[in-house]
């Protein structure tokens, strides 16, 4: 791999904006090589007497060859311990001077740019290092004050101690002095300490809202708080270490970054500069600090002596990141699904036809009952498969997707996890079709009629077991990590909203139709029905008719509570404007389902006016908000100024289908009817249209939320410390 690539695929994503500008002194490299190629032409033109006057000059000039470059050092102008480094090139006069001294002007500029932001981490790695600290002094004494016992009378034991304040004087301390010295001192740190809760919790956020609730709680010395305060310091020591790692790294890349260019510039300018610049570099804040190994040992040691009772390897793993591997197995599982599940539609389409299903008099009862318990399995194949696609763009691109969700590190999945996941999930549920059509065509089997319907019902009690199942199988942390999210978007204000949380949340706003699917597994087999097809009572119930329109409304209402909860917290009056933006779609929704129920004029013109302002609204909040183009004066017509895709016709284009594909509700209040179709296939049509759109838009939300990481340079995530101190609370106040 040359270094440009590697250069690149090792960044830090969010800090990319900070590293040398590899790409473009190479560039400027390549001008000087042209330009020299165009002067060495031109002196092999010229006539013998001016060459040999060419060469005695260069002959004498050898001589200072040495002396390209001369560097100076000047103070920074916005930080006071800060350098900033100047080189003045020497032979600007020669032919081709001039792009050789706006190279190394650039070079410097990359450099100090590098170096400044270095010298800035660095700092607040220090920081952080004397909070750990504290952290972990607080740590110590409240472990003593647990696991302390009063010492007896027989544990007086001499101990030989020398004295601080003269070698020769020796004294003879207790043990049950040294004791109480030590307590003394663990009673001196833990005073004017708290701890932190832990999370937030429904009932927390109750009496946060009633004000009889505090952020901090009194220090209760038992073993059950311990091992929380273990488990979040220890948290914090392996983030630490982390980001340690990353600065180390950054140090190492951009160093050889320089060694690279200046051995190039070396090649094509045939000058010896090199070992100088180097010279002047390894001099650097950027090199010769080792503020960030002392920390690094210092972590490691910390972690190895109080969390892993000095074994070093234990301590290391802890430590180290943890690098989830693809595995053969799971490349070649997702290929024999995906060819599994070809064989098994191919296989549908066949029977289909040769048994002429279409034709047959219960085609109408079967799309109308069997058809909508089947298609949840469709939608949710369909949704998988276009996050993995999602994914695998992400990667492309260099989205740092699992940072932005907050993977826990080792443990997000890939696109072939997601494929393997979405290819078996499909596999199973056309197997069930496939069984259902035989059992109900196969004279043998047509009389187990009540066990042929119930095949939809176990496939999807098959599919909450696996999800739900507490055993370490089929990518456990990401089930529950996916739980976990949906249980904070049904509790929707009664947790603090992050990027997650919303994000599933506009999930389920486009999968309605699975959620009614859902409705009508429970009405389906609730009711009855199942033992008597023809006897469908769910449509004419007034109860699931309600629901029809609840079912609609919960992931919009979910979503309009999450707003509201983000205006509380941030005040920020956008959250507001996009609250009204699902209080329309929620409006709209009712309208276009009454209709689709009731019809008439006076449903259609409402309906009409409402989605029409709720899909403009929507379409104006994706495009310009979520996806943040459309912006005035930037160096890309109608985009943003940074784009991570490098052709502009993708935004365009996806722009174009996210208002076209905004529009399929067109067809509830036009009635658009085709002979070919069955009704409650044109709906599953129109819902796969709107996954698609769904994914199109997970791609560029995500690459806004990136790009706005990267302008702030936000590569971490803070964790949580577990003691709060007085000082600090006396500050925040």
């Amino acid at each position: 791999m040359r270094f440009g690539r590697e250069f690149v695929s090792k960044m830090i994503p969010e800090w990319q904006e900070a590293y040398i500008d590899y790409a473009y002194l190479k560039s400027i490299l390549q001008d000087i090589q042209a330009t020299r190629k165009i002067s060495v032409s031109n002196s092999q033109t010229k006539p013998s007497f001016a060459r040999n006057l060419t060469r005695r000059y260069t002959r004498d000039a050898s001589v200072s060859e040495n002396h390209v470059i001369v560097f100076n050092t000047v103070p920074h102008a916005d930080y006071e311990h800060d350098m900033t480094y100047e080189t003045a090139f020497l032979k600007a006069g020669e032919p081709g001077g001039d792009s050789e001294a706006a190279f190394f002007r650039t070079l410097d500029r990359e450099f100090n740019k590098v170096n400044s932001f270095y010298r800035l981490k660095v700092e607040k790695a220090r920081y952080e290092s004397l909070a750990l600290t504290r952290q972990m002094e607080a740590l110590v004494a409240f472990r003593h004050r647990v696991m302390e016992k009063k010492p007896s009378s027989s544990d007086s034991v001499s101990v030989d101690i020398s004295a601080l304040s003269s070698r020769s004087k020796e004294e003879k301390v207790t043990l049950r002095d040294l004791m109480k010295k030590e307590e003394a001192a663990n009673e001196s740190i833990l005073e004017g300490i708290r701890m932190n809760k832990r999370g937030e919790t429904p009932l927390s956020t109750i009496k946060t809202i009633l004000k009889v609730h505090k952020q901090e709680e009194e220090l209760k010395f038992t073993r059950e708080n311990l091992k929380k305060v273990e488990e979040r310091l220890q948290r914090a020591f392996i983030g630490f270490y982390q980001k340690l790692g990353h600065l180390k790294n950054y140090s190492f890349l951009n160093t050889s970054a320089v060694s690279k260019i200046m051995k190039k510039y070396e090649k094509i300018a045939a000058r010896n500069a090199a070992k100088q610049y180097m010279e002047m570099v390894d001099s650097s804040y950027l090199t010769s600090s080792d503020e960030i190994h002392r920390l690094m040992v210092r972590v490691e040691s910390t972690v190895i002596e109080h969390f892993c009772n000095s074994n070093r390897r234990q301590g290391m793993n802890l430590l180290r990141p943890k690098e989830n591997k693809e595995l053969h197995r799971t490349t070649f599982s997702t290929g024999f699904f995906f060819g599994c599940a070809t064989s098994l539609i191919i296989a549908l389409a066949l029977i289909i036809h040769a048994r002429n299903i279409m034709g047959t008099p219960g085609q109408r009862t079967y799309m109308e009952t069997m058809f909508p318990l089947y298609r949840f399995f469709g939608f949710v194949v369909l949704h998988v498969v276009i996050y993995a696609a999602n994914i695998y763009f992400w990667r492309i691109y260099r989205v740092n997707y699992s940072f932005i969700f907050g993977f826990k590190q080792g443990t997000e999945l890939g696109y072939r996890h997601v494929l393997l996941l979405s290819f078996g999930l499909g596999t199973l549920s056309l197997c069930a079709v496939l069984l259902n059509l035989d059992m109900e065509m196969d004279s043998q089997t047509k009389d187990y009629r009540i066990v042929t319907e119930l095949i939809p019902l176990f496939l999807l009690a098959l599919v909450f077991a696996i999800t739900l199942c507490p055993l370490n199988i089929l990518y456990r942390s990401s089930r529950f990590f996916f739980l976990t999210l949906l249980f904070r978007c049904i509790a929707a204000p009664f947790y603090t909203v992050n990027l997650p949380d919303f994000f599933l949340a506009d999930q389920l706003t486009s999968q309605v139709q699975a959620l009614r699917s859902l409705e009508f597994y429970i009405c389906y087999y609730g009711f009855g029905d199942f033992r008597q097809r023809q006897r469908n009572t769910c449509r004419s119930n007034n109860v699931f008719t309600t629901f029809y329109f609840i079912v609609a409304v919960i992931p919009y209402w979910l979503r309009f509570l999450q707003c509201i909860r983000r205006i509380i917290e941030e005040n920020d009056l956008s959250h507001g404007y996009n609250a009204i933006k699902y209080l329309l779609t929620i409006v709209a929704a009712c309208l276009r389902t009454a209709y689709t129920l009731n019809r008439g004029t006076t449903w259609n013109i409402t309906a009409w006016v409402f989605s029409g302002v709720a899909t403009f609204y929507a379409t104006y909040w994706d495009i310009v908000i979520d996806w943040g183009l459309l912006q005035r004066g930037c160096k890309n017509s109608l985009l943003r100024d940074k784009l991570l895709v490098p052709h502009k016709t993708v935004y365009y284009t996806a722009m174009v289908l996210n208002v076209l594909l905004r529009l399929v509700w067109l067809q509830t209040v036009l009635d658009l009817k085709f002979s070919f179709l069955h009704r409650e296939t044109l709906v599953a049509l129109l819902a796969c249209l709107e996954i698609l759109r769904r994914g199109i838009w997970n791609f560029f939300r995500l690459e806004n939320e990136h790009l706005n990481n990267v302008g702030k340079f936000r590569a971490f995530k803070s964790v949580p410390l577990p003691f709060n101190y007085q000082e600090d609370r006396d500050q925040d106040n």
